[in-house]
């Protein structure tokens, strides 16, 4: 590359520069690698000798699947040795607050020590797309180690799977390579490159695979014995005839065994089409004694070599490791502390030292010539030294630009106090009086205006509240800067023309209203615009007193910024200490690094400078970053004799440094390190001093002080005596420090903190060290705590805010006794320490960066050092780390957020992630709980670049961080769970139990609907047992009225059928089922047809013909792989002999896309029914007796389960008759029905009420909705419609849809006031947030409240409860969630934490009774208890229909009995838990009413840590956790809860969900998440009964079929 063969040492000393700066950069993380290279190939162009390249030596064969990490070239080589060489003088990017040599040995050490027992953690899981980049205009295309090079690795099966054994029989074991990789590769980027290398699995030969798994792990884990499937499926495209699948893998094994055959499709790409998807598709339930969990444990029907399982299972290992602190051996359940209190550990160092005595400063000395005021000051130079230079600004190019004088100074700020006093208003209304606050608004680049602006401000006695330039709308902190001006009263603001000119317009030209400021008028104080005071007109300067000065403005933890009130007798105070401690002598000079408007910079730099007529050369923040010498330079130049920086400076200093032998630091006598407090600032003083040491930089000369706003300065090192000895280090025990004592460190080196001393206290001051939480109690000797000051030389008071002051201001220490150690108040400096040999202070840390975990101290900076000391070389951007804790679940938890580099690959951030946890947990003995990167230049900013962590906080709450990497440890650190329940085992006999509820006057919780008894038509249910009589019988009598109307998208009738039209199509068909079909009596014939009346005829049609109709919904034409494999099986298992349908659908099952699906010339005779003969068969089949099947009916239920159960016709008028009974229909009802009339009581009512009942029914498919929103709602309108069934899919498509349309709907004249009920036909928990929120928006419209209700079926029983248009309106309770999940009830007030709304489902059938019973003990169970839900009704089905006659099943579902009570009632089991409570209201008989609630399907619930959780309510929270969560899902596979999560934001969100879904699953539910999901939206799969089916995205998830934007597995 660019520099072969040329001598670097020979080339000009410019070029030599150049390629320095170029080196910084790229150290800087300023410019990608290519840029480098390219700039440096430039420079070195003309320099380079051509030869001949050598010949390359013992080149080795590239590694399988390290595509990313090819043999470096000799240039990014070189760069490595450069990078190496310089690592070692600028420790990278780091970030030099927090540089430590010592410390990052040690942090090496304890990685060293946990390589030996690496855990393998699993990498997320990310799409190609979520690579957010920075946003820097230079930057590399991401690294293709970052994902998969083809978008459809994912769709395909994963074929670097751990090489089969067989391959050559000399390999080792994989738990062989596992050790190679555990020991070998902390440092490898790439785990696959390590096993190529040192295992060589594979003989070179074998083809290598194309593309690197997107998924692949850090480290392949061991594979578990019982995840071996029992054998390799065979490699083939996921979209392959599902069918060809079921054939070759399951099929073969499920005939003996309980879990079903799978038919895993691909999930649906939209949410358009509702797709039935079977996942573990069974013809009928899985037996419930036998549990959901011995399925997921064997992994059946997923190909295990599938990428995700083996995550699972690394994540699994990786848990298994024990947690710190064992769990404590108690657990209460109902108190309401429910995690565990950390026990007090014996072991816990105590402090043992004496009561510590206050430490005094030295005493104030009185000096002749102190002035009275410090104005007094300036004007004494200003007359009798005007020539004497007060400043000099420098330029961007740190060249100088003016120098102000004492002469101009004075001046300047005369005419300026004169013109606020007298020329701002009209002439006789004065703006400003003495006392206003004025807001000071300069630039860092601009000191002489901002020192004009300062001491014209104390001239004219108002008060100066020096803040930041606003640069935007957006800027970090903001608003808390309008909080400080708002709580200062501040309504003015004076600033530069140029200022002026920068600051954010609008378009009319004004200046921004920042948020959360107040108005503010804005004066321009440069000297044109000034007016000369008459002569006459003297500033007034009076003594010092305790007025105001100026208010020094402070932000806290919170983010809060209050301001610092300081008086004029305290700002003359603290120059006399300072000069006195610093010795400053007149007419010195001055470099001054840091911030002139506050702190340091402003008590140095500005007000002490001018009491002692120093000349101050004020180097800005802007050259810093362009020339980091720039300060350096000017001591030399001008001869300086103090300097005032910051850790950083010296570093930046001290990386920028090239041997230039022309610099000398003899002059400077003190070297001021304004944030020497800090612990890490040791080594950067130290290896500056190192540096310069050869330049005449003398050792004592360094003074490291500690500051804060409230206190002012607390101690400064004086400046030492030449030859003098070096004041001692401190080195102490972290362990000792996070319990607040002070243990000298001496077994465990890498846990040591070295600080260096600030000094003594201050002249005139008392200090004192007391508790930091709690009274102010004095802390004994050895014992850390909080620095507090007595001294006339600090902060007043938070100006504005008393309440603050009083706690801040005015604490007056305690002994131990609570006894006040005296009269006078001290002020807390916020600054943790302690006092050392000698009276010296040591700084450990800041209040404002204390972590209390588990009742242990951590302080931010200790961990930003150590995560820095985890070379960040690769990772972090510009050592840009920022720590705080979150509350999460009783106790605080450490997040870590740092910058990541535009070129950083996925691999190395991973793996620093991973590194950093392992360091902060040996070091610090802390578990993290979120470690997120964020793009560079992403991290909200304070003014001089640094991170604002209370906003960062904010942005990482709130969601609103964008990580691109973000990595969760929730198992590791959250230790304060309670321990899991253990079920007691049930000593007590079912009848005790039912004695004992008996006693406790507890009823035994039944409920039943009201008699079918004798009704008016009792000779007609007599003569018509069946439906088709009833068909017949109405053909006869009443032949043209109409039953059904079917209406379009438009509204418009396109099709009827009278009782006669119906009753001849169905003889049209039937014959044809004779004649085409040549069907027997008995045979099943699948009727395909979309919703209309069609499939009406088409059923009696099957009926006459004597053959049993199953129903099928229609595969959908846009989405036939994932819809036709589900008809295809139903078709299979119910052995159709016929099909019938439209021409359209016989067309799409014959087609080419359906032959990509299933095998299409295999499909049973397909009869379509559009244009049949005007035919009649020979006669109408009669069954032989009522207990033969009418039809069957299929559905896939929630958890995936395809069920088909049998429905005789003595149930079919038994329901029908129940129905017309509660729903009082007549022949001159009409009801509106906008439901899919494919299975249970949407089938019912679409189909078979009209035809028993007589009403008129209008039916409107679903699926027009979709393009006619307001159609259902507009037809009950138009209708007058009182009676209305749909599917709660219909109405959240209204809700979301219609929501904000009320008006345009009452415009167009819809008018809901009719609606007497619109009942939710549904099997499941009934939706209360959903129906109320559909009342509530069509409340506009005249809809009552009261209308809405819910029904409730399920497979046993396709209708077991149904709001009528008697009885009392469904009722609301509240119940506990924390006893539900211990299976108990108990009802709780409205809004009472922790509360969960149920809604009751409708009142019981006519002819069904109810009972709870204990599905483990099958005993009945005591009123509000929760349980299974059995139920007794002539209308139950009479069983499943199975291919294989499993007749356990059919007995434990269907015709079951009580262990005790009443053994001889058969009862059917539906499967879904819930309970019975009687409530106050009355039903039709004057009864009491007893109210049926449904909590939800035993099969779905989880059982997790011993207890029972429902996964609604777990996915109820998670969606209110975002806004950006659209819907989710959760399941468990093997113990770890796993939550889906559908993205509707933009895909920069996605790693936003993942800590809050964490944080909101733990608070609420005490669970912790292992793995977090995030997917597009329309990916959970949903069935027509809008009903999550999670079983089947469990099966998708585990067979790598969604397609994730990012997975997340939390350790």
């Amino acid at each position: 590359m660019a520099d072969r063969g040329v001598d670097l040492s020979a080339l000009p000393k410019e070029v030599r520069d150049q390629l320095a700066e170029l080196d910084l950069e790229l150290s800087e993380g300023d410019i990608t690698q290519k840029g480098y290279e390219k700039k440096r190939a430039k420079l070195l162009a003309p320099y380079i000798i051509h030869t001949p390249p050598p010949p390359p030596q013992n080149v080795q064969p590239p590694a399988p699947s390290s595509s990313s990490h090819a043999p470096p070239s000799s240039s990014s080589s070189r760069y490595r040795e450069r990078r190496a060489r310089r690592t070692h003088r600028s420790g990278g990017t780091r970030d030099d607050r927090y540089r430590s040599d010592i410390h990052t040995e040690a942090v090496q050490a304890a990685l060293a020590k946990h390589k030996e027992e690496k855990m393998a953690l699993p990498m997320p899981t990310k799409r190609r797309s979520t690579y957010v980049q920075s946003p820097i205009e230079t930057r590399t295309p991401p690294d293709s180690s970052s994902g998969s090079e083809d978008e459809t690795a994912v769709r395909r099966q994963s074929s670097v799977v751990a090489p089969q054994p067989q391959v050559n029989p000399n390999l080792q074991s994989p738990e062989s390579w596992v050790n190679h990789i555990v020991q070998g590769s902390s440092t490898s980027s790439s785990a696959s490159s390590t096993l190529s290398q040192e295992a060589k699995p594979q003989p070179q030969s074998q083809p290598q695979p194309q593309y690197k798994p997107q998924y692949q792990p850090l480290y392949k884990p061991h594979h578990q014995p019982q995840y071996q499937p029992q054998h390799q499926p065979h490699e083939q495209p996921r979209t392959a005839a599902v069918t060809d699948m079921l054939a070759h893998s399951r099929i073969a094994h499920s005939e003996n065994s309980a879990p079903p055959p799978d038919v895993t499709a691909v999930a649906p790409p939209a949410r358009g089409p509702r797709v039935d998807l079977p996942s573990n598709a069974v013809v009928r339930g899985m037996s419930r004694g036998q549990s959901r969990s011995s399925m997921m444990e064997t992994a059946d029907g997923v190909p295990v070599s599938s990428r995700v399982s083996t995550k699972i299972q690394q994540l699994l290992n990786t848990l298994k490791r024990p947690k710190r602190p064992p769990l404590s051996d108690f657990f209460t359940d109902d108190a309401e502390e429910i995690f565990t209190v950390p026990q007090p550990d014996p072991n816990t160092p105590k402090p043992e030292g004496r009561q510590i005595i206050p430490v005094k400063g030295e005493p104030l000395g009185v000096v002749s010539n102190w002035p009275p005021a410090l104005q007094a000051a300036l004007a004494r130079w200003g007359a009798t030294q005007g020539k004497s230079p007060a400043l000099t600004a420098l330029d961007i190019t740190g060249k100088p630009l003016y120098t102000l004088t004492y002469g101009k100074l004075w001046s300047r700020s005369v005419k300026l106090a004169y013109t606020l006093l007298n020329k701002l208003g009209t002439k006789n209304e004065q703006i400003l009086k003495p006392g206003d606050r004025v807001a000071l608004v300069y630039p860092n680049s601009d000191p002489g205006m901002f020192w004009v602006a300062f001491y014209g401000c104390l001239l004219a006695e108002v008060i100066p509240v020096p803040i930041e330039v606003p640069l935007s709308r957006k800027d970090a902190g903001i608003s808390q800067v309008g909080f400080l001006l708002g709580s200062c009263g501040v309504g003015l603001a004076l600033t530069s023309e140029i200022c002026l000119k920068g600051l954010p317009k609008t378009p009319t030209g004004e200046i921004l209203q920042f948020k959360g400021w107040p108005r503010m008028k804005w004066v321009i104080t440069d000297s044109k615009y000034l007016t000369k005071p008459s002569k006459d007109w003297q500033p007034h300067i009076p003594t010092a007193n305790t007025d105001p000065a100026y208010i020094e403005y402070k932000a806290n933890k919170e983010g809060t910024v209050v301001g610092v009130a300081v008086s004029k007798v305290a700002m003359l105070t603290h120059c006399q200490s300072l000069t006195q401690a610093c010795n400053y002598c007149e007419g010195e000079t001055l470099v001054n690094v840091l911030d002139f408007k506050k702190d340091m910079g402003l008590w140095h730099g500005v007000l002490t400078a001018v009491m002692n007529r120093i000349h101050t050369i004020s180097v800005p923040y802007a050259v810093m970053k362009a020339c980091p010498l720039s300060w350096v330079q000017r001591v030399h130049i001008h001869k300086a004799r103090v300097a005032l920086v910051k850790c950083r400076d010296l570093h930046w200093a001290m990386m920028a440094h090239r041997e230039q032998r022309d610099i000398s630091l003899a002059s400077l006598r003190m070297l001021i390190v304004a944030d020497g407090a800090n612990p890490w600032s040791v080594s950067s003083c130290d290896a500056f001093l190192n540096k310069f040491q050869s330049h005449g930089l003398k050792p004592e000369v360094i003074c490291p002080c500690a500051t804060s706003p409230e206190a002012m300065t607390v101690a400064i090192r004086r400046p030492g005596v030449p030859g003098a000895p070096l004041p001692a280090r401190a080195i102490l025990s972290m362990g000792g420090l996070s319990h607040g004592v002070i243990r000298v460190n001496t077994e465990d080196k890498n846990s040591a903190l070295t600080v260096q001393d600030v000094g003594h206290v201050m002249p005139g001051a008392l200090m004192c060290i007391v508790k930091p939480d709690g009274p102010p109690q004095l802390c004994k000797t050895d014992e850390i705590g909080e620095i507090i000051i007595n001294s006339r030389a600090g902060g007043n008071m938070y100006y504005g805010l008393p309440g603050l002051t009083k706690n801040t201001f005015e604490v007056i220490p305690v002994n131990a006794n609570g006894v006040p150690i005296g009269e006078i108040p001290f002020v807390r400096s916020g600054l943790l320490g302690f006092v050392g040999p000698g009276s010296l202070i040591f700084v450990v840390g800041k209040i404002e960066g204390l972590l209390m975990v588990s009742g242990r101290r951590h302080n931010a900076d200790d961990l930003v050092a150590t995560a820095l000391a985890v070379e960040p070389v690769k990772t972090v951007y510009r050592g840009r780390i920022a720590v705080f804790s979150v509350t999460v679940f009783y106790d605080e938890r450490v997040v870590i957020v740092a910058e990541q580099r535009p070129d950083a690959s996925e691999e190395d951030s991973f793996q620093w992630m991973s590194r950093v946890l392992q360091a902060i947990d040996s070091i610090h003995q802390v578990g993290l709980y979120c470690l997120a990167l964020v793009p560079a230049n992403t991290l909200p900013k304070t003014p001089l670049g640094g991170i604002h962590i209370s906003d960062t906080k904010q942005f990482f709450l709130e969601g609103n961080l964008h990580p691109c990497n973000i990595l969760m440890c929730p198992h590791t650190c959250v230790t304060n769970l309670p321990k899991p329940r253990q079920k007691q085992p049930v000593g007590v006999g079912p009848a005790s139990v039912m004695v004992g509820n008996l006693v406790a006057g507890k009823r035994i919780a039944q409920a039943a609907g009201r008699d079918l008894g004798l009704i008016e038509d009792q000779d007609l249910v007599r003569k018509h047992q069946y439906l088709t009589e009833a068909l017949q019988w109405r053909a006869q009598t009443d032949p043209d009225h109409v039953l059904y109307i079917l209406l379009n998208a438009k509204g418009v009738t396109v099709g009827t059928a009278t009782c006669v039209q119906l009753h001849k199509r169905a003889e049209k068909i039937a014959a044809a089922l004779t004649e085409k079909g040549s069907i027997n009596t008995g045979e099943n014939v699948v009727l395909l047809y979309p919703p209309g009346i069609d499939l009406i005829a088409a059923f009696y049609g099957c009926l006459y013909a004597g053959c049993v109709p199953v129903n099928v919904r229609p595969p959908h034409p846009q989405n036939l792989a994932a819809t036709l494999p589900t008809v295809r099986m139903i078709i299979d298992v119910s052995k159709a002999a016929c099909i019938l349908t439209t021409q359209n659908l016989m067309r799409t099952l014959r087609s080419k896309e359906a032959a990509a699906s299933v095998n299409v010339k295999t499909w049973p005779t397909i009869i379509d029914t559009d244009d049949l003969p005007r035919r009649r068969p020979p006669q109408i089949y009669k069954p032989p007796t009522a207990e033969m099947i009418a039809y069957l009916d299929f559905s896939v239920s929630t958890t995936g389960m395809l069920t088909g159960v049998k429905i005789s016709h003595a149930a079919v008028s038994a329901l029908c008759r129940s129905i017309k009974l509660q729903c009082e229909l007549y022949s001159s009802r009409q009801i509106a029905i906008c439901l899919d009339p494919y299975c249970g009581l949407g089938f019912v009512l679409w189909c078979l009420a009209s035809v028993y009942s007589g009403h008129q029914s209008i039916l409107i498919p679903p699926f027009e909705l979709e393009t006619s929103l307001s159609l259902w709602l507009s037809t009950l309108s138009q209708y007058r419609i009182r009676d209305t069934f749909c599917s709660y899919s219909v109405m959240e498509l209204c809700t979301k849809g219609l929501g904000t349309q009320t008006d345009l709907l009452k415009a167009r004249g819809v008018n809901l006031s009719c609606v007497r009920s619109c009942v939710v036909i549904a099997e499941e928990r009934p939706r209360l947030a959903l129906t109320h929120s559909f009342s509530k928006l069509f409340k506009d419209v005249g809809l009552s409240s009261r209308a809405v209700s819910t029904a409730f079926g399920s497979r046993v029983n396709l209708a077991i409860c149904l709001q009528g248009t008697t009885g009392p309106d469904p009722c609301t309770v509240y119940v506990d969630m924390k006893s539900l999940r211990h299976d108990r009830v108990r009802l709780v007030e409205r809004g009472a934490p922790q509360s969960l709304p149920l809604m009751e489902s409708g009142k019981i059938l006519p002819g069904v009774r109810v009972i709870i019973v204990n599905p483990e003990t099958r005993g009945p169970l005591g009123d509000s208890h929760l349980g299974e839900i059995w139920v007794n009704s002539p209308h139950s089905a009479s069983g499943y229909y199975t291919i294989y006659g499993e007749e356990s099943l059919q007995a434990d579902h269907f015709n079951t009995k009580l262990s005790f009570g009443d053994p001889h009632t058969l009862w059917a089991r539906t499967g879904y838990l819930g309970f019975v409570k009687r409530t106050e209201l009355l039903d039709a008989s004057g009864d009491r009413h007893d109210a049926l609630f449904v909590v939800g399907s035993l099969d779905e619930t989880l059982e997790l840590r011993g207890l029972r959780y429902h996964p609604t309510d777990i996915e109820t929270s998670v969606s209110r956790a975002h806004r950006s969560i659209a819907e989710s899902a959760v399941f468990t596979w093997t113990n770890l809860l796993v939550v889906v999560s559908e993205l509707c934001g933009s895909e920069q969100d996605a790693l936003d969900l993942v800590p809050l879904i964490t944080n909101v699953v733990l608070e609420e539910h005490h669970l912790i998440v292992g793995v977090v999901v995030i997917v597009d939206p329309g990916v959970i799969p949903i069935n027509s009964r809008g009903e999550k089916q999670r079983m089947h995205l469990r099966d998708s998830f585990l067979a790598d079929q969604l397609d994730p934007i990012y997975v997340a597995y939390n350790m």
